[in-house]
């Protein structure tokens, strides 16, 4: 048994674990799922080792708070849902016997009060920020409490270098993400990722969770092009941004497609081991309004597209920009319930004029909503947003061409990202 000391801090024993009035501390962990970001988990602190842990003994409430706007109360605060308990390392990993205790935490599209960043748009903020996320774990049996946060894991993000920034002509700073795969060999490609208009900023972190655009870091994905370099620039309004307080679909010029494609050939340089013949442009929304931007202002640039939700107008392309970018590999993927950029009036117009001028490598998948594709919450009943066609790209699930039939190479069914992985740089 633990002597009770007396101590500023007033601590005392109970079954064999000190507790102090300020509290124990937490880890938590964050993770990307197709509708954004969660805290899935916490790491609890244990003074003493243990090898056995009840996950019906432990309560977690949280509390979320922004000066973006005013939460509902129900999005505030109130009780998080355990379901399940283990031994583990300071990391989570499973222990037989160790200092600490991972709670896994309910998580749901449906459960906003398990986000960790909020969207907003007023004059204090604009798209997608980090809160105020905070939780008190109480052990019941024990009657300790851990209300301090001691550490943040966020398991793909922590991957990348968030600290990138790029000055350009003075007049313009771009922050971004990258990862670089592990002893990068000989020449990799790269992937360049080009968040929506939500994820603007100076916060490089919020394009890579806010849709899940960390998975192209992820093992899967990295597996299929034998290692890859992820670039994801951010934009510090939105990648439509004309300039002069709107925002353009293509009739007038964007204000950061000059610095954005003076980036990524200064990341090129600074990463040499990066193949020029296989970069990879994709994005969704703003992002897809920007790829295409690129493309048809560098035709001959990159080995292949993958815009979704595309911004882009159909009408403010001139059938010779279509003949400039007939020859690029482009893998289009919308939504047909997608409202916010509709696809009578961007993609289908834009794949159909693609394919009349001779397009011999455009595939477009065309979704009548977006369903959730893991089935935990209903499958094909359960609808997201129309407009968040990101998410079958992000998971690797596009397989299907306009027409309804498999994309195939080489005689096999193939998915946007094995598709992606055998493209190379061709010129006309």
């Amino acid at each position: 048994m633990i002597l009770c000391m007396i101590h500023p801090l007033f601590t005392y024993a109970t079954n064999d674990l000190i507790i102090t009035e300020n509290g124990g501390t937490y880890t938590a962990v964050i993770e990307g799922f197709d509708w954004g970001p969660a805290v899935n988990k916490v790491i609890l602190s244990l003074d003493e080792p243990v090898n056995s842990v009840d996950w019906k003994d432990f309560t977690v409430f949280a509390e979320r708070k922004t000066d973006c706007v005013t939460l509902p109360t129900d999005q505030a605060s109130g009780n998080r849902r355990v379901i399940h308990a283990y031994v583990s390392d300071a990391k989570g990993t499973k222990a037989i016997e160790d200092k600490y205790i991972s709670l896994v935490l309910a998580v749901a599209p449906n459960m906003p009060l398990s986000s960790p960043i909020q969207y907003a748009r007023n004059e204090k903020c604009s798209g997608n920020n980090w809160i105020d996320y905070k939780m008190t774990i109480s052990a019941k049996s024990s009657g300790k409490v851990w209300n301090k946060e001691r550490d943040r894991i966020i398991p793909l993000i922590d991957r990348f270098d968030l600290s990138g920034k790029y000055k350009h002509k003075e007049t313009q700073s771009l922050s971004y993400a990258s990862y670089v795969p592990d002893s990068p060999k000989e020449k990799m490609p790269l992937i360049i990722w080009l968040h929506g208009g939500g994820e603007g900023g100076t916060d490089p972190s919020i394009p890579l969770i806010a849709n899940r655009a960390a998975n192209y870091a992820s093992d899967e994905i990295q597996v299929l092009l034998g290692g890859a370099y992820v670039l994801v620039p951010q934009s510090p309004t939105y990648w439509m941004d004309n300039g002069i307080g709107g925002m353009t679909t293509g009739k007038e010029n964007d204000m950061y497609n000059e610095a954005l494609m003076a980036l990524i050939r200064d990341y090129m340089i600074k990463n040499p081991n990066i193949d020029q013949n296989r970069i990879y442009l994709g994005g969704c929304s703003n992002g897809g309004y920007m790829t295409l931007k690129l493309l048809l202002l560098y035709p001959d640039f990159f080995a292949a597209a993958f815009p979704s939700a595309l911004a882009y107008q159909s009408e403010y392309i001139s059938d010779k920009q279509i003949e400039s970018i007939k020859h690029v590999p482009i893998w289009f993927v919308h939504a047909k319930d997608d409202s916010v950029t509709v696809a009578k009036n961007s993609v289908v117009p834009l794949y159909k004029r693609l394919i009349a001028a001779g397009a011999k490598n455009v595939h477009f998948s065309f979704y009548d909503h977006v369903v959730d594709i893991t089935g935990f919450f209903g499958g094909e009943n359960f609808h997201y947003n129309g407009h968040w066609s990101w998410i079958y790209s992000h998971a690797n699930k596009c397989q299907r061409d306009y027409n309804g039939m498999p994309v195939k190479l080489n005689g096999r069914p193939v998915t946007i990202m094995e598709w992606i992985a055998a493209q190379r740089l061709s010129k006309n």
